[in-house]
């Protein structure tokens, strides 16, 4: 006699969304909690990524949002101020799948209370222009002046050839709204694309992975090269991002950091968040030795005085004199990264007359 057993196999759970699930869940279940503003910045982010990418991250993925995307129309009216974060979230859960129509009478509420024209910044404008278009609604005012306003902030390249943090995030949003991520060419001019290579020179000297994925990623979407040293240097810092998790870990961490080199990894179609994830509370942190010689070519080109000069080839000397050895390696590896370098440098020196 044959005894015959049969097996079930287990059901396959893809391992991309086994991963997402778990990202997810820690941001929407374990870090923080719905009522907090920084709980609606890092779910916005996270869930941004994923539908501008095109990434699939599957219905139960989603489920730890569901009670949130629920409540969404009475948390709008109770906190309008944080419009922005609510219509951005009902249109990614959406997208990504989420069966519903919150997010366009959330976006009717908003165009009806007039809430773009309660903004004093451009940006945050163009934001809501963004967020309301993917529905067919556009905002009162002339939303043909914002978008010149940005470009002509954009085409304004010695903006860039500064530390200026904050400008430097700016531009790369203004791409990102007008490219509608990635979705259409924003037409960018050649000055507007020099803001870009400066800002990413910059971000590049200081060793700052976060501020350089999004320049890079800006890049993409304007149809231009990013430099391959600076993409090379993005997935490599990627892949040294530690994980931890655990109740009572800090979520002080790098959080936005590890999003966006992981966006960048996507946008170049590359393997993005592939480390272990865990239904759980998780940190996340980037590699803790970086050499950046910003501070130390900074403080040489100030104590130049009338000796400082806009002219690179003239300067490298004094920068070999001053720096560090590892501070100097960086700085030469962003001279051969870009020919925009000597523009940019000419800018960085500010070494125009004194005022009177």
């Amino acid at each position: 006699m044959t005894n015959i057993v049969q097996l079930t196999p287990p059901s396959r759970i893809d391992p991309q969304e086994a991963r997402l699930g778990a990202l997810l869940s820690c941001f929407a279940e374990h870090r923080r909690f719905g009522d907090d503003v920084f709980w609606l910045k890092e779910n916005a982010e996270i869930l941004n990524i994923l539908e501008s990418t095109g990434t699939a991250a599957g219905d139960a993925a989603l489920a730890p949002y569901q009670s949130f995307y629920d409540s969404l129309e009475k948390r709008m009216r109770f906190f309008p101020q944080y419009y922005r974060f609510f219509l951005s979230l009902a249109l990614d859960l959406e997208d990504l799948g989420m069966a519903g129509d919150q997010a366009q009478n959330l976006i009717d509420w908003a165009h009806a209370q007039d809430l773009p024209q309660a903004e004093l910044s451009d940006l945050q404008r163009l934001e809501a222009v963004r967020l309301m278009a993917r529905r067919g609604v556009t905002p009162n005012g002339d939303c043909a002046a914002l978008e010149q306003r940005a470009r002509d902030f954009m085409a304004r390249s010695d903006t860039f050839a500064l530390p200026n943090k904050k400008a430097a995030y700016e531009l790369t949003h203004i791409v990102f709204y007008l490219s509608e991520y990635g979705r259409k060419d924003p037409m960018l001019d050649p000055a507007a694309k020099r803001s870009l290579h400066f800002a990413g020179l910059l971000a590049f000297i200081e060793q700052n992975a976060d501020l350089l994925a999004e320049i890079c990623i800006a890049l993409q979407f304007a149809k231009d090269v990013p430099p391959p040293l600076w993409t090379d240097w993005l997935r490599r810092e990627t892949a040294l991002f530690s994980v931890q998790d655990g109740a009572e870990v800090s979520i002080h961490d790098d959080y936005h950091e590890f999003l966006v080199c992981n966006w960048h990894q996507a946008v170049v179609g590359d393997a993005a968040f592939a480390k272990g994830f865990v239904y759980d509370r998780m940190r996340f942190d980037h590699s803790p030795t970086r050499a950046a010689p910003m501070r130390e070519m900074s403080e040489a080109m100030f104590n130049l005085d009338d000796a400082r000069s806009g002219d690179w080839m003239s300067m490298r000397l004094h920068m070999q004199d001053a720096l560090s050895p590892e501070a100097m390696t960086v700085l030469s590896q962003a001279e051969t990264s870009s020919l925009h370098f000597e523009e940019f440098f000419h800018g960085f020196a500010r070494a125009e007359p004194a005022l009177s």
